[in-house]
C-alpha cells in the first residue's frame, strides 16, 4: 500500500533534519560562534525531543521550565542557491528565535503551530551553515497558554519534525482544496508566479488512479473540479483523495504540491450533526499529547497509536485535542480512520492583555491555515478553554477562522451558562453530574440560543477520579458515569453530542491531580492501559466483541461478602450466566440505559433460575423467594424485624416452608463463607449465538500480556522498526492476566527491562505495575539491525522481544 502521507508532503523536495542536533539546557549567545569542535561539549540529542526527562509521578513542573539552546550544523549544496529554502519546526515549545549563522531569522511564540522560516537569504551556499534555535519553555511568558494556572503540563522543547522544504523561485505557498459531498472541489491557491505561469491538476487515490484532470491552463488562484467518481469520507468509509498541482514555465514544471483530502459536508445544526446529510451522534473523548517520562516528544508511530485506540479500542466516532493543536501524525490518521477532530486554539481559561489577545489571533490563523486541508477536523474551536466572554477578541478569532475556512463552523469550549454565543456552536463543559442526579444539563438551562448547535465538550474528569487500583466499587461507578451521561446526552433534546474527560491519565501542576502530579481523569491509564470505563464506549459499536465484567466475584471485594450487584458491559444483546456450569439466568440491558447503542447489562440477581430448578419451586413462589432473600441480605443486622418479615411472608407466600428451610436457601444461595470456589462463566449473546465468553474464578497463577503497537515481521516473532524522517518508537502496553484472562488489578509487581542491540528504552528501566498494568517505550538509536528488549518480572525472565531496525532515507543523505 501507497504511504500517503509522505506522498502528500512532496517527498522530493522535503528534507528531514532531526538527527544530529547539539543541546544545551542554558542557552547562550555564543552558540552562535563556538567552534564546530567544541559542539561535542554539548549533549548530542535527535529530534522529537524533550528538554527535560521527568519521572511519571512526584515531579517537579519547573524543570523544564528553561531558555534552552538547540544548535544544528547543514553542508547547503551550492546547486540550492537562487530557490526557496524554508526551515520548518512542526512544533517548539514555546517561544523560538531562530538563528542562521548568527543572524536572527524570526520568533516563533506558539508551541502548538508549526515555525516556517524563509532561509534564503541567510544561507551560504555551498558551505556548512548554522542553525541556533533559542528556545524558551518558561510559563511566565506572556502569550497563550500561559498567564495563570493551568490543568496540564506544557513541557518544553523541539518537539516535532524539523525539515527544509526547498522549491524554485516559482513554487506554491499555500494551497486549500473545499471538498463537498456533491464531489465538487474549489481549490484556492497561493504562490509566487510570474505572468507566463501556468497550471495543471489531477485528483488520484492513494494508488495512483486518476479520478479527474485539469489541464493546462494560465495560473489562476481560484479554479473547480467536478469528480464525479469519487466516494465520500465518512465516519465508516473515510474515502481519501489526493491532489497533485503543478506550476509550469514554457513547458517545465517548476513546482508541485500535492495535498491529500476528502469529499464530505459538514453541518452543525440545531438538531446535531450532519455529516454528509445525515445526522451523527458524537460520542468521543478529550486527548492531551502527552506521555509519562519525555511529555510531548513522541515520534509519528506513537501518535497514530492513539488514533487507532480511540477508534479500534474505545470506538469512539470522534475526538477533541484539547487544549490546543496536535500532530499532523495523529491527524492524518484520523483522517484515514474516519475519526471525527474537534480542534481549538491554545489556552485554559486566562485571557491575557492587548500583546497575548493579538498572539491567540495569530494562533488561531495558523491553525487554519496548517490544519484545513485535513478532513476529519469538522470545527474550530476559538475561544480559549473554560474562559469568561469577552466579545471583541472573540468576534476577531471568530471572524479570522470563518475568513479562511469558510466551510467549517466554529465554536468555543466554556463553563459558563448563557455565554454570549458568536460562534457557529455552543460547546459546553458539562460536569453537573455527581453520581445521584441527572447526566446532563438540559441544553436549554445553559443557553436560551435556541437556533444553533449544542455540543457537551467536557464530562466526568476531576467529579470522579479513578485510579487503576482503587476498590471494584469506585471503579465500576467511574464507569456508570460515563454511562449516565453517555445516556442523558443521547437523550437529551438537541444536543449533538458530547465528550468525555478524558482519553488517559496525564501529569499535571501541582495546583491540581493528585498529590503524585497526575490527573486521574482518564477511562486509560497513562500507558494506554484500559480502566473498566473505556468498555463504556468500547461497548459502543458492532465491530468487535465486548463482555467486560465490574467484578472479580470474590466475596472479600463486597461489603458483608455479598454481592450486591455486577455491571456487564457489552455489544451483545444479552448476557448468559452460568455459576459452576449450572445456568443461572439470561439478562438483558438496563432500561435506564435505554438512549445508549449497547446499554449495560445490570445483574443483581444471582440466584436466577436455580429455585425453579433445583429447588423445585413455581416461578411465582421462586419470584417471592429470592425477593425475600435479597431483602435479607441487605437487612443482616436487623433481627427483630427480619423476624416478623420473615413470619409474615411464610403465613402469607411460604405456607409450608419452615424457617430452617429460608435459612438453608439463604445460606446456600446468598451465603459464600466457607463455601467451595464458584466458577462463574459469562456469555454475551447476539441473536441465537455467543459471540464472547468471560469466565471468572479466583486467580491461581498470573502472566504478563505485553501487546506492541505494530506488525509481526514475515510471520516471525520479529517486530520490524523504521527510521525515515525521525527516530521510531514502539509502545509495549503490559497487563498481568489470570488464568482466565482478566485483569490482576491489585498486581503490583516490579518489572525490569533490559535492553541490547539497534534499540534503547525511553523511560526507565524498571517500573512498578499499577492496577495490574505498565508500559514501557522501546526506541531505535540510528542504526541498522537487530535490537532486543529482555522484560523481568522480579528476579524471573518472562520475555524477550526482537525488533529488526531499517533505516529509510537517512537524513545524513541530504544536508
Amino acid at each position: 500500500m501507497i504511504d500517503v502521507v509522505r506522498i502528500q508532503r512532496r517527498k522530493n523536495m522535503r528534507y528531514p533534519i532531526n538527527n544530529e542536533w547539539y543541546f544545551t539546557e542554558h542557552y547562550r549567545g555564543s552558540l552562535n560562534s563556538m567552534p564546530s569542535e567544541r559542539l561535542e561539549e554539548l549533549e548530542k540529542i535527535r529530534v522529537p525531543h524533550t528538554v527535560k526527562h521527568l519521572p511519571a509521578r512526584y515531579l517537579d513542573e519547573k524543570e523544564y521550565q528553561m531558555i534552552s539552546g538547540y544548535v544544528k550544523e547543514l553542508n547547503i549544496p551550492a546547486e540550492w542557491s537562487g530557490k526557496s529554502v524554508v526551515l520548518v519546526m512542526e512544533g517548539a515549545a514555546h517561544q523560538a528565535e531562530l538563528y542562521c549563522n548568527g543572524q536572527s531569522v524570526g520568533i516563533h511564540s506558539c508551541g502548538y503551530t508549526a515555525f516556517k522560516a524563509d532561509l534564503s537569504s541567510f544561507l551560504k551556499y555551498g558551505a556548512v551553515n548554522r542553525i541556533v534555535v533559542r528556545l524558551d519553555s518558561r510559563e511566565s511568558l506572556d502569550i497563550p497558554p500561559f498567564g495563570y494556572v493551568i490543568d496540564y503540563l506544557t513541557y518544553g522543547g523541539i518537539y516535532r519534525p524539523v525539515y527544509l522544504d526547498v522549491r524554485e523561485k516559482i513554487h506554491f505557498k499555500d494551497v486549500f482544496v473545499q471538498a463537498d459531498d456533491k464531489k465538487h472541489a474549489r481549490i484556492q491557491v497561493e504562490a509566487e508566479v510570474t505572468d507566463n505561469c501556468t497550471i495543471r491538476a489531477w485528483v488520484m487515490n492513494s494508488q495512483g488512479e486518476i479520478f479527474a484532470r485539469m489541464e493546462e491552463q494560465k495560473f489562476q488562484e481560484n479554479f473547480h473540479m467536478h469528480v464525479p467518481r469519487a466516494g465520500l469520507w465518512d465516519t465508516e468509509h473515510p474515502q481519501l483523495y489526493i491532489l497533485h498541482l503543478e506550476i509550469l514555465k514554457y513547458g517545465q514544471v517548476m513546482d508541485s504540491e500535492e495535498v491529500r483530502f476528502g469529499f464530505r459536508s459538514i453541518e452543525m445544526k440545531t438538531d446535531g450533526c450532519y455529516l454528509n446529510g445525515s445526522r451523527i451522534e458524537i460520542r468521543g473523548l478529550n486527548r492531551h499529547q502527552s506521555w509519562p517520562y519525555f511529555g510531548y516528544a513522541a515520534p509519528r508511530r506513537a501518535q497514530r497509536l492513539d488514533a487507532e485506540i480511540l477508534k479500534y479500542e474505545l470506538g469512539c466516532n470522534a475526538v477533541r485535542t484539547s487544549h490546543y493543536p496536535q500532530s499532523h501524525d495523529f491527524i492524518d490518521r484520523c483522517d484515514e480512520l474516519g475519526l471525527l477532530v474537534f480542534t481549538e486554539i491554545p489556552g485554559w481559561q486566562h485571557i491575557g492583555g492587548i500583546q497575548w489577545k493579538a498572539q491567540a489571533v495569530k494562533n488561531t490563523e495558523e491553525m487554519v491555515r496548517q490544519y484545513r486541508n485535513h478532513p476529519s477536523i469538522f470545527m474550530w474551536g476559538v475561544r480559549i478553554n473554560e474562559s469568561q466572554d469577552d466579545d471583541a477578541f472573540y468576534q476577531e478569532t471568530n471572524e479570522t477562522a470563518h475568513r479562511l475556512d469558510p466551510t467549517r463552523p466554529t465554536g468555543g469550549v466554556r463553563a459558563i451558562k448563557n455565554s454570549h454565543l458568536l460562534e457557529d456552536v455552543y460547546t459546553y463543559n458539562d460536569f453537573v453530574h455527581n453520581g445521584k442526579n441527572q447526566g446532563c444539563e438540559p441544553r436549554n438551562a445553559v443557553t436560551e440560543n435556541a437556533e444553533k448547535a449544542y455540543l457537551i465538550s467536557e464530562f466526568n474528569g476531576h467529579m470522579f477520579p479513578t485510579k487503576s487500583w482503587d476498590s471494584e466499587a469506585h471503579r465500576r461507578e467511574h464507569a456508570i458515569r460515563h454511562a449516565r451521561v453517555l445516556n442523558a446526552a443521547a437523550a437529551g433534546e438537541n444536543i449533538s453530542g458530547c465528550f468525555g474527560w478524558c482519553m488517559f491519565d496525564y501529569n499535571t501542576h501541582k495546583e491540581f491531580g493528585s498529590g503524585d502530579r497526575i490527573c486521574y481523569h482518564g477511562v486509560l491509564d497513562m500507558f494506554r492501559n484500559p480502566k473498566l470505563a473505556a468498555a463504556v464506549y468500547a461497548s459502543q459499536q458492532d465491530a468487535k466483541p465486548v463482555l467486560e465484567i465490574s467484578s472479580t466475584m470474590n466475596i472479600g471485594e463486597q461489603p458483608g461478602g455479598y454481592i450486591g450487584g455486577v455491571v456487564v458491559l457489552t455489544n451483545g444483546d444479552s448476557v448468559r450466566l452460568y455459576k459452576n456450569n449450572e445456568r443461572i439466568g439470561q439478562y438483558f440491558p438496563a432500561p435506564s440505559y435505554g438512549h445508549l447503542m449497547h446499554p449495560p447489562v445490570v445483574i443483581t440477581d444471582f440466584v436466577g433460575e436455580s429455585l425453579e430448578k433445583k429447588e423445585g419451586f413455581d416461578e411465582k413462589t421462586a419470584d417471592l423467594i429470592k425477593q425475600w432473600l435479597k431483602w435479607k441480605e441487605s437487612n443482616p443486622k436487623d433481627p427483630f424485624p427480619f423476624k416478623m418479615r420473615m413470619a409474615y411472608a411464610r403465613l402469607k407466600w411460604f405456607k409450608g416452608i419452615g424457617e430452617k428451610k429460608m435459612q438453608e436457601l439463604f445460606d446456600k444461595y446468598m451465603g459464600g463463607w466457607g463455601d467451595e470456589t464458584t466458577v462463574w462463566r459469562f456469555e454475551a449473546i447476539q441473536g441465537d449465538r455467543v459471540i464472547k465468553t468471560v469466565t471468572v474464578s479466583p486467580a491461581e497463577k498470573l502472566h504478563l500480556e505485553i501487546k506492541a503497537d505494530m506488525k509481526i515481521f514475515d510471520g516471525a516473532d520479529i517486530c520490524q522498526m523504521y527510521e525515515d524522517e525521525t527516530w521510531d518508537m514502539v509502545t509495549l502496553r503490559i497487563r498481568a492476566l489470570d488464568q482466565n484472562g482478566n485483569l490482576a488489578p491489585y498486581c503490583n509487581d516490579v518489572l525490569h527491562f533490559e535492553s541490547e542491540g539497534a534499540v534503547c528504552i525511553n523511560g526507565p528501566s524498571s517500573i512498578a505495575m499499577e492496577g495490574g498494568m505498565a508500559g514501557c517505550y522501546v526506541c531505535t538509536k540510528g542504526e541498522e539491525g537487530e535490537g532486543k528488549l529482555h522484560i523481568y518480572r522480579g528476579e524471573q525472565k518472562v520475555e524477550t522481544r526482537i525488533f529488526q531496525v531499517k533505516l529509510c532515507e537517512r537524513e545524513e543523505e541530504h544536508p
